[in-house]
């Protein structure tokens, strides 16, 4: 790859994979509806903008159901979900969780066209499930009973539920939203996304203290994450592969660990070889496939937000 390709691709991944960072940040002065809702909105803003300048197309109203389907399940349902799983998961933990998104998409897809699994298909997905799960159990060992009884516990089952909610919404996309312009579907997409979501957060618990930090952890997770990313994200997809661009999904683990180090998370020896064990399992899993069943993710992140955030 060259490397006026290779840089846009690692500052992508560092974009989406400081995300989980931004939102353990954000968490500690907003709920987690304003989270998603300031997410979504700081990203439309700028896609609007983006929009205007640059005559991209919005969808035809037509597909107005399916928008708002994917809407919910790919912006507000998970951007809440990683908000309210955060409260009690580490970041590091966050962004290896999200690594399951192409899995439950891979197999989404397969059950849908009932495709049987080949084996080295099957392989890649037990090797990248075990290394989640490594990290996992190794980050509730180390640290202690309560919190990994409870809260780490909890969090994981929400933020697997965003994970999920992002593999459902990518299949729809692909499905009932192919061939509209990339730029005008993610701004219609955090738009409604944040029309749903508006109600809920300004009708429940409000920010407490605004401090610097998390107004500043907002705009990140707005304005790169949910707009800037997604700029670079259609900008790449014409002109690299499939496959190069899932190393995306690669490397946001590696970055979530590094950001939650800088952050002085605990980080255990079981989360580096979790990492690993997780991409060699997602590299196993894209090396047979070549991205025939993954495609791109709409914002995300997964946003990430997915990558996809892929969040």
């Amino acid at each position: 790859m060259k490397l006026k390709l290779f840089l846009p691709l690692f500052a992508l991944s560092g974009v989406w994979g400081i995300s989980f960072l931004m939102i353990r940040i954000a968490d500690t002065t907003f709920p987690p509806l304003w989270v998603a809702l300031l997410r979504c909105s700081l990203g439309a803003m700028l896609l609007w903008a983006i929009l205007a300048l640059r005559g991209n197309k919005l969808p035809p109203r037509s597909h107005m159901r399916w928008l708002l389907l994917v809407a919910l399940l790919n912006n507000a349902l998970p951007f809440t979900c990683y908000a309210l799983g955060e409260e009690t998961v580490p970041s590091n933990i966050a962004a290896v969780l999200n690594a399951t998104v192409p899995i439950w998409t891979l197999m989404l897809t397969m059950a849908i066209e009932r495709r049987r699994a080949m084996l080295i298909t099957t392989a890649g997905v037990l090797i990248a499930f075990a290394g989640v799960v490594l990290v996992v159990f190794t980050q509730g060992e180390d640290a202690g009973p309560a919190q990994a009884g409870a809260g780490l516990f909890a969090g994981t089952i929400i933020i697997i539920v965003a994970t999920l909610s992002y593999a459902i919404a990518t299949v729809i996309a692909k499905a009932k939203l192919r061939g509209l312009d990339p730029i005008g579907l993610a701004t219609t997409q955090l738009t409604l996304a944040s029309l749903m979501l508006a109600p809920f957060a300004l009708g429940g618990a409000h920010p407490s203290t605004l401090h610097w930090g998390p107004i500043g952890a907002i705009a990140v997770l707005g304005f790169a994450g949910s707009g800037i990313a997604y700029l670079i994200y259609y900008r790449l997809l014409p002109v690299i592969s499939a496959t190069q661009l899932a190393a995306v999904t690669y490397i946001m683990p590696i970055w979530g660990v590094f950001w939650g180090l800088v952050a002085h998370e605990h980080v255990g020896a079981g989360t580096y070889v979790g990492v690993a064990v997780t991409i060699a399992g997602l590299v196993l899993l894209n090396t047979r496939l070549s991205g025939a069943t993954s495609g791109p993710r709409s914002p995300r992140r997964s946003a990430p937000q997915g990558a996809a955030d892929p969040e």
